[in-house]
């Protein structure tokens, strides 16, 4: 693909954003098409609820190139997460590729590229391109489940919603007895952030889940999950370096470290005395990902502002004589005004036809992507923001450069067939370990995810770095102006380069906002009105 070739995103998240940032480096001409009226995917006041934060820590949340500002806390709140995108869209010159409430209803392949039919304030229209980027993120679709008498439930004043759909004002919950389906962390926030001024919250959980606190013996969590050492303890398919050592001859002293921290987890929550410790061990659920404790929610159980019924769930909505009230699988009636539900999400790419959906996924609905970005059957497609990790927006910033690298010919990929079969010895390795994303959940492998994508691109971590990433949490710094080398032939990606084939060299002084000017328009869509600035 040539400079000036014109790509298509689909989401301004944290993955679209840094996707268009990398490619308009790149020379592309880029457009980026958001439903929501503002830039930040997840983090959108749109989709605000109360007690929305960060999970990751802001030493390991944000681009390479962009650090959080200096006064926001440790755990951002989702306002300061979506101000912290906003200056981003700022600070590398942006705003005139967005196309703000503007929905991609329909992504048709041609020859050439791509046809989108896109619906703004204005109408219908179609326009095309010659690549189009998926970025509609991990959480676009919100489920909500089919509860009997649901329809009859909300006749009779009852709200019943997804917790993207709550809005970020307690107003709405005061006084009220509020019902809030699940145990994630969405579901804890929410429980948390509304016992504080509803009548009663309830947490209807049908599976619990470990939380850790974010200190363990003192020690910071992040040591655990975001160090080399510490992400070696947990499963992963063909483990290298000491992880090999710790699933193989030292596997009891991997398991007794991660048991360790179980207990540890278990005291310091006081789940035994709550009646919450997990059926499943930590090691089985962390294979899915880790969770956080939420601020103040077990304190909350702890003083009867917050009830959780453990192993059950909603299978009817009625009216009693006292009110609207929710039945549990157990038969018990729960007063519920308000139901909230901290359900997860469908994940699905709904603007493609069934045909290309059918393309990408297999018999499991499971994403057969390359890296979780490239497809092996559909051309002039790649996805962002597909690969679920602790520090997702540098995974995002590194994919984006893997996607330039791509799109440029400067990486090559293996023949469909071996990457058909990694791909689905990968997918199989999930479904063993509780794949619960579609594919796209990697878990506590951060560091591993980054790496592949990096050594795919020629690049590798000065070694001072990787060792001190054995210990120490790593830092998103040390990843800012890595390039591969410009000297050598393309790569093919999944081969491991030639040793000695990596350098780190410094990022061009050139600004993005100079390399915008030095590309073509992006596409113009007929008929439609500029979008203001964010």
């Amino acid at each position: 693909m040539t400079s000036g070739s014109r790509i298509a995103i689909v989401g301004a998240g944290i993955a679209g954003l840094s996707c268009a940032k990398v490619l308009v480096e790149a020379g592309f001409a880029v457009e980026v098409f958001e439903r929501a009226p503002d830039v930040g995917g997840v983090w959108s006041a749109s989709r605000r609820y109360p007690g929305l934060r960060a999970q990751s820590s802001s030493a390991a949340y944000h681009f390479s190139d962009h650090p959080l500002p200096e006064e926001f806390p440790r755990f951002p709140d989702g306002r300061q997460m979506q101000a912290y995108l906003e200056g981003y869209v700022r600070e590398f010159g942006l705003a005139d590729r967005l196309r703000l409430g503007t929905e991609v209803v329909a992504a048709d392949p041609v020859d050439s590229g791509w046809l989108l039919e896109i619906r703004d304030e204005s109408g219908v229209h179609r326009t095309s391109c010659d690549h189009l980027v998926i970025a509609n993120g991990l959480h676009s679709d919100p489920f909500v489940p089919d509860y009997r008498g649901a329809e009859l439930y909300r006749h009779q004043g009852g709200r019943l919603c997804h917790a993207v759909e709550l809005g970020d004002n307690l107003d709405a919950v005061r006084g009220r007895n509020v019902v809030v389906v699940g145990y994630g962390t969405s579901a804890c926030d929410i429980a948390e952030a509304v016992s504080h001024v509803a009548a009663s919250t309830t947490v209807v959980a049908r599976r619990l889940r470990w939380k850790l606190p974010h200190t363990l013996a003192g020690i910071d969590i992040e040591r655990l999950t975001l160090t080399r050492t510490g992400q070696a303890h947990f499963r992963q398919p063909d483990p290298t370096g000491f992880g090999r050592f710790l699933h193989g001859a030292g596997r009891s002293f991997r398991e007794a470290n991660l048991d360790m921290v179980q207990e540890i987890a278990t005291k310091r929550t006081h789940l035994r005395e709550l009646g919450l410790v997990p059926d499943e061990r930590f090691e089985e659920m962390a294979s899915g990902g880790i969770e956080l404790v939420t601020e103040g929610f077990f304190e909350q159980v702890a003083m009867g502002r917050i009830t959780v019924r453990r192993d059950t769930e909603i299978v009817e909505m009625i009216a009693v004589p006292e009110g609207l009230a929710v039945e549990l699988t157990d038969g018990d009636l729960l007063p519920a005004d308000v139901v909230v539900c901290a359900t997860g999400f469908r994940q699905r790419v709904p603007f493609l036809t069934p045909y290309v959906q059918r393309l990408l996924t297999d018999e499991r609905g499971n994403f057969r992507l390359h890296r979780q970005i490239l497809p092996v059957d559909v051309p002039n497609l790649t996805f962002a923001g597909y690969s679920s990790t602790t520090a997702s927006a540098l995974s995002a910033e590194i994919g984006a450069y893997w996607t330039a690298a791509y799109l440029t010919g400067r990486l090559t990929v293996p023949a469909a067939e071996s990457l058909g079969a990694q791909i689905d010895a990968r997918l199989e390795w999930l479904e063993q370990r509780g794949n619960h994303a579609h594919g796209t959940a990697l878990g506590p492998l951060t560091l591993r995810t980054i790496d592949e994508m990096l050594a795919d691109l020629n690049i590798r971590l000065p070694w001072r770095v990787r060792a001190g990433q054995s210990v120490r949490p790593m830092r998103v710094d040390s990843y800012r102006g890595l390039r591969p080398r410009e000297d050598r032939k393309p790569v093919v990606a999944g081969e491991k380069p030639a040793r000695g084939s990596f350098k780190v060299v410094p990022i061009p002084a050139q600004t993005t906002a100079a390399v915008a000017a030095s590309v073509e328009p992006a596409v113009p869509v007929a008929g439609a009105a500029p979008r203001p600035n964010p």
